[in-house]
């Protein structure tokens, strides 16, 4: 089979060789010169440069017109070009998902109306350019991209009126907003609702289930994004937990693939919040790896070529794995120096500790890349809870410290 892959998440975070052989298929990766070169050597593959200033769909189907190049299959593991690999697949009639069944997974607006339309309780909400629609709630507010990922331009708000007034007067902190004719039809408000971060990651075949892990975020994404440690361990996932998954995915149409999918836990129930036709990021893969023994991405693969991937015996080792992240990008700092942390680093829950040394630049941009930010790991024990208390002293004892160059 002749297989294109839109290359932009660094390859040691898919290794695309678990789960597509290279040797039975005609395999090409497609991206900017820089994000080819960590395609290891011993790959059997075609590497295609794209120009990377214009979109990626454009510039795929511009190069595959010009080279009269032509696939069966194309495919992104990347939220990011999701939308790409469906544009391209439209525009030469390759079969897979379709620009409308993408954005079902990737428009905020969009999913969290099919999933309330399947009766499932979501948070009010309403695209930005329906302003003169806006409720005057009087709790907090969350303002976000209907696209974004990583909580980047999420802000939250003390009401309606606020944002309202921040709008008027070009202050959202947000550049796509704060300038002259910003397009508010990017952009979704919703109420505010308090609780508990789950995130679900699993593998979907044939709209049917097949593994499903349940998480629960130490700390937020937005938080994160404004300079906050994150942390996850793995809970306990009841049946009516599972069910529940299995109608948010149905309600998305989302049937093939894995997902990553987040919900708030309030004394009423699971309330969604999103979901995402990818894996998840920090060190999701790897977690999920330890507790099953599946490699999302290798399955993920097989699933897109429409071969079977083999679940292991025994789906649970009856271990809790987590992971934490320290931001890095909040600084604006070329380096950094870690305090606190020493008493953490050979703790008996610590499976990888992962940080950055003085000579190691600090990213610009919000990122969860273990090998990009200042400290990163993967912890696991016999339950949860010591799990989440060993993140919580992580995090309240370990200070960073911005060295300007």
């Amino acid at each position: 089979m002749k297989i294109l892959i839109l290359h932009r998440i660094p390859y040691h975070k898919i290794d695309y060789h678990h789960g597509i052989d290279h040797n039975r298929h005609k395999v090409t990766y497609v991206g900017t010169e820089t994000a080819l070169t960590n395609i290891p050597d011993f790959l059997n593959c075609r590497k295609l440069i794209r120009p990377g200033v214009a979109k990626t769909g454009d510039e795929v189907i511009a190069l595959m017109e010009q080279q009269q190049l032509q696939f069966e299959r194309v495919i992104s593991l990347s939220e990011y070009e999701l939308l790409d690999a469906a544009q391209i697949r439209e525009h030469f009639g390759i079969p897979g998902a379709t620009l409308a069944q993408v954005e079902k997974v990737r428009n905020k607006v969009i999913m969290k109306a099919m999933v309330a339309a399947e009766g499932i309780r979501v948070p009010k909400f309403l695209c930005l350019s329906q302003l003169e629609q806006l409720p005057k709630w009087h709790d907090q507010v969350v303002l976000k991209p209907i696209d974004g990922a990583s909580s980047e331009n999420v802000k939250v708000f003390p009401s309606v009126n606020s944002l309202l007034l921040a709008l008027h007067v070009r202050n959202t902190g947000i550049d796509l907003l704060d300038r002259e004719n910003p397009n508010l039809a990017q952009f979704e408000v919703e109420e505010f609702i308090q609780g508990p971060i789950i995130h679900f990651d699993g593998l979907v075949q044939d709209g049917k289930v097949k593994v499903v892990l349940a998480s629960q975020y130490v700390g937020d994404c937005l938080g994160y994004a404004n300079g906050k440690p994150l942390g996850s361990v793995q809970i306990d996932i009841s049946t009516e937990d599972k069910a529940w998954v299995s109608r948010v995915l149905s309600a998305v149409e989302l049937t093939h693939g894995s997902f990553h999918l987040e919900a708030i836990a309030t004394d009423s129930g699971l309330v969604f919040l999103e979901v995402a036709n990818r894996v998840g990021g920090a060190d999701v893969v790897d977690t999920f790896n330890l507790a099953t023994g599946i490699h999302l991405p290798s399955a993920e693969l097989k699933i897109c070529l429409g071969e079977q991937f083999q679940l292991p015996e025994t789906s649970n080792t009856g271990k809790k794995f987590g992971w934490y992240v320290f931001p890095g990008h909040h600084y604006q700092a070329d380096y950094c120096r870690i305090f606190g942390h020493e008493s953490f680093h050979n703790h008996p829950y610590v499976i990888r500790w992962q940080q950055l040394s003085t000579e190691q630049k600090l990213p610009k941009h919000i990122s969860y890349q273990a090998i990009e930010i200042p400290l990163a790991g993967v912890v696991g024990s016999n339950s949860s809870e010591s799990l989440q208390a060993f993140l919580e002293e992580l995090f309240a004892q370990v200070n960073i410290e911005p060295i300007k160059s």
